[in-house]
Parts: C-alpha cells; structure tokens; sequence
C-alpha cells in the first residue's frame, strides 16, 4: 500500500531524522516529559522479595505488547516507598536502559496493582504536549533505535544514562495528530503481532514435531517408524524387543544396543579465547567458533578467524571434521545448543567437541545430542547465576549405542525426514523477519512524518 504524504517538509536539522512536515517542531525529550530511573536500590537482594506486596518489574515483563503483571517480583511496603518517583501511573513509558534489552519500551495502560520498576527501566511521564502512545512509539522506531545506539555505553553490559535519554532530539506534531498516528499505529501493529505470534507457535510446534521424531528414533530405533515395504529402511520394521536401559531418564531401548559414558567411545576437546589485546591473534585463516554460531546443524566455520600465532600461543586446538560441539556456559536457553563440523575448526573455552570415532556415525550422534539437549541441567552446576556443565560431565553422561551400521541408516532416515520440516521453519522464521521489518518501517515513517497518517482516516 502506498501511503501519503503531507504537502511540505522543512529540514529537521537532526542527523537521522532528516525532513519533517513543516508544521512539526524539534524538541529534546527532557524538554518534553519526566524522566527518572533509581539506581542500585540500596542493594535490593532477591532474598527481599515477598509473596504478597507491590508489583517490582523487570525488562521481561515489558518486552510484549501488554505488561506483564502477573509473573513478577514482589517488594515490601518499606522498599516501595523508598522511591515514590518511580511508582508507575496509567500513561507513563517504560524504556529499558540496560543490558541486552535496551531500548525495549511499552506503556501502562493499565494498573492492576501499584507497581515500581527495578534500576534497568527508566519511567517517562509527558508533559501536556505529548502524548504517552505517540511517545512510546517514537521510542520504538528505527529513528529512535539509531538514536541509542549513538548514546549507548558500557564497556561490558550496555546502557543509557538519564542525562541521554533526556537530551534525545524528538519530532512533535501537534497533539491531535500524535493522537491519530498514536491510534493508527496501535491498530496496524496489533495486527503484524498477531500474525507474527501465529507464525511463532507455527515454529514451536515444527520443533516439537522435530525433537519427537529425533527422540523416538535415537532411543527406539526405526521399527516403529517405517513400513516393510519402504525400499530404503524397510529392513528395520521388523518387530523389536526392548530391555531396561538402566538410566531413568532413558527407560527402555532396542535389544542389542548399548550404554555407556561418553568417555568410553570418544574423546573430547576444548579451546580458549586468544589474547584479544593482540591484533594479530585475529583475522586469519582459521575458523574459531563461539556458541553464537551453533544453531543446531552442520556448520563449516564461525564468523571469526584467528592466526596461526594464536593457534600457537593458546590453549585452542583444531577440531577435525564431524566433530559433534556442544555449548557448556550460559545457563538453560543455551546449555546443549550443538554443531556438527563439517571442516576442521578451533572452539572457545565455552564449547566442548566430541571427536569422531570408528565405532560412531557422527550424523547419529549429533541427532542424539540433539535429543539430550533437555537432559544437561541436571547436576548442572555453577557459583555463578547461569549454571554450567564441565567437559567432564559431558564424558560421563551415558549415550546409546545401536549398531555402526543401524547408526547410519537412523541418521539417515532423519536427515530425509526432517528436511521438510526445517524448510518449514526456516519460510516461516523469513516471514517473521519480513514483518518485523514491515512493522519497524511503518512506525518509523508514521512518528516521523514520512507517511501523513491523518490523510488515511
């Protein structure tokens, strides 16, 4: 659809911005609205939290359309009212200042408790000529996303200060057409969420279907599986007897395979980071691989190269072709993630490589570890927040082990199978992307005047 735009624009002076209808005006956001933030809370521990109290929010709760109210912390009366500045009212924008979700922002619309915010959001309340859904959605455009980039600091974690967001150059129209762009934007994002929740629980359920599939034939063999008359794997349809395994989690596999740790079929490797205050140390031939780059499937390199100097002189070693990697560091939502190396590569101290063996399909084993990703927080263990899991616990962890040969064909048979299923996921994670971009670009043009929005209505 090609939306209109207004009769004149002047120069908004503002890198990023560029022109504006020329009946808009520039003005900072601390100009224009309140902005607080507490820091620290005085050492507010999670031993402090309560059952019953007032509402303590975190950037989780803000990340969705609507807040989420329901899974949060609670605090005392005592530690609320340490901070009344940033006990939240209807109408006041939510901007997360910190970490990995900075920029996230939402808008209370509703209150079902009194509620205060932890020292990652900083709370904006506008004055008489913004408007809150105008504002919070200027906030969430491509223009804004620029804009805190610029401002970000933090050598380790990210963050803004409060003088920055203040100082932050924001176009104001008059407060009627903050209201109609506000109401067309909401409308028209309400939408694209919906569809892009859809396609979300279209892919988990793909994954589910996946990791079912993965997991009946890495533990059950294919006999429940395939027809006698199927000319690739119709020899396994034969009917099975099962034993005890003698690992509960596992239950009963196929008579004749076996189980034991993974010590007693492999060997396994780690690596290191090279010295990164050495620029030699980097941009060279050798692929070095991060959990970052585990995605599940086969890969032939990561997106950084080291030297042979750093080869050299750390404690990295090259891993060879279908080598099974799995991420050790970071706690539930990356523990397990794997790879499959189809080219020699070097790893961080992070990722754990299971070496290829004779008596082993590397292909069977890495669907196995697929499988078992669920299986490695238990005994995980750390001093820190996220718990990890040790090169040793992975040796020790017991596999199966059907025949070399019956190995293969599984493999196999999973590989022919699962390749619709990824290619589903794989359309519908572009189609996600598409709309998120689609959504990103109409609330930019719309808060920015690209698009007269008051022509539409």
């Amino acid at each position: 659809m090609k939306y209109p735009a207004y009769p004149k624009y002047k120069d908004s002076g503002v890198e990023w911005l560029g022109e504006i209808p020329a009946d808009w005006v520039v003005s900072r956001i601390g100009f224009e609205a309140w902005v607080r933030a507490r820091l620290g809370w005085k050492g507010l521990k999670a031993e402090e939290y309560v059952d019953e109290g007032y509402i303590f929010l975190s950037t989780p709760n803000i990340k969705d359309r609507e807040i989420d109210f329901e899974n949060v912390n609670y605090i005392n009366n005592e530690r609320y009212a340490e901070s009344p500045e940033i006990q939240l009212r209807i109408g006041d924008v939510l901007l997360a200042k910190d970490g990995s979700t900075l920029g996230t922002v939402n808008i209370v619309r509703k209150l079902p408790k009194p509620a205060t915010v932890n020292s990652s959001i900083a709370v904006i309340t506008p004055y008489k000529r913004l408007y809150g859904f105008f504002l919070k959605f200027l906030l969430d455009s491509g223009y804004m996303k620029a804009v805190i980039q610029l401002f970000r600091g933090g050598m380790g974690v990210p963050h803004l200060f409060q003088e920055d967001i203040n100082k932050f150059y924001i176009p104001i129209p008059e407060l009627r057409t903050q209201k109609c762009i506000a109401t067309f934007l909401d409308t028209e994002t309400a939408k694209i969420d919906g569809l892009i929740k859809d396609y979300e629980e279209l892919i988990a359920l793909l994954q589910e279907k996946r990791q079912a599939l993965i997991s009946h034939a890495v533990t059950r063999g294919l006999s429940e599986l395939v027809s006698p008359d199927d000319p690739e794997f119709g020899e396994w349809a034969k009917p099975v007897k099962f034993k005890d395994s003698g690992v509960e989690w596992l239950g009963e596999i196929p008579e004749g395979w076996d189980v034991g740790p993974v010590k007693w079929y492999f060997q396994t490797l780690s690596g290191s980071t090279p010295d990164t205050n050495i620029n030699e140390n980097y941009n060279g031939t050798i692929s070095w691989i991060r959990t970052t780059d585990l995605n599940d499937m086969p890969l032939s390199c990561g997106e950084i190269f080291i030297s042979e100097l750093a080869l050299k002189n750390s404690a990295c070693k090259m891993l060879p072709s279908e080598t099974v990697l799995i991420a050790m560091y970071g706690g539930e939502g990356t523990i397990g993630k794997s790879g499959l190396l189809t080219s020699p590569s070097t790893v961080n101290q992070a990722l754990c490589g299971i070496l290829p063996a004779s008596c082993s399909s590397p292909f069977f084993l890495h669907y196995f570890v697929q499988f078992y990703r669920p299986y490695w927080m238990i005994g995980a263990e750390s001093s820190r927040k996220d718990p990890n899991i040790s090169q040793a616990q992975i040796r020790d962890t017991k596999f199966v082990f059907p025949s070399l040969r019956e190995q293969q064909h599984i493999a196999k048979y999973l590989t022919q199978h699962l390749q619709k299923v990824d290619s589903l996921i794989l359309e519908t994670e572009s189609s996600i992307s598409l709309l998120n971009e689609h959504r990103s670009a109409l609330i930019t043009n719309a808060v920015t005047g690209k698009i007269n929005v008051e022509a539409l209505v």
